[in-house]
């Protein structure tokens, strides 16, 4: 189906722009978001009459979202979530999650905004993207840790999950210490050499 676009679309096109899609993106997704027409010769004039309204709209729209990418470009977000030893998350950080945390700070910021390709299932350090306009995006990190504590540590660039097994690692070495020293000296034999 051939459409015209009424705004930019990431990877298809910007306004104006008269390209042909897939019938099913073009019904469900295209149409319905009032980002395109159709592209016949009504719609066409129809648009002509309205670019420059159309293009106005869009350029207060973007200016608004650089005003709020101002405010939570750059910034880092801290979520508590519950884990296991190994840093698997029990459940899964989502967009909604992220963007609740945003709103948190005062920005508006909706769900969909936020550019997430998997959900996040172990802790750590993201840095994602919040899509604000077709035309801008802000970068953030996203602090996903089981404590405070746990969060500044990784927001100094520290390993939790590497530090954790090394502490084990070291624990298991000094107890073993402590039971091969108490052996020797319960055991005749070994202080009689």
């Amino acid at each position: 189906m051939h459409v015209i676009l009424l705004e930019r679309v990431e990877n298809l096109g910007a306004i104006g722009d008269e390209v042909k899609v897939r019938d099913g993106f073009a019904r469900n997704f295209l149409l319905p978001q009032k980002k395109a027409l159709r592209a016949t010769e009504t719609n066409r004039k129809l648009f002509e009459a309205r670019r420059a309204d159309i293009e106005a709209k869009n350029a207060a729209a973007r200016a608004d979202a650089e005003k709020a990418s101002g405010k939570i470009d750059g910034q880092s977000y801290v979520l508590i979530r519950q884990a296991g030893e190994a840093g698997q998350l029990y459940g899964s950080v989502s967009s909604r999650d992220i963007a609740d945390e945003i709103v948190k700070t005062g920005a508006k910021v909706e769900r969909s905004s936020v550019v997430l390709d998997k959900p996040i299932k172990t802790i750590g350090v993201y840095d994602l993207r919040v899509r604000l306009h077709a035309e801008v995006y802000a970068n953030i990190k996203v602090n996903v840790a089981r404590s405070t504590d746990e969060a500044e540590r990784q927001a100094r660039g520290e390993n939790v999950i590497a530090s954790a097994v090394e502490a084990q690692r070291a624990d298991a070495e000094a107890q073993a210490k402590e039971l091969a020293a108490a052996s020797i000296a319960n055991d005749p034999a070994a202080r009689a050499e």
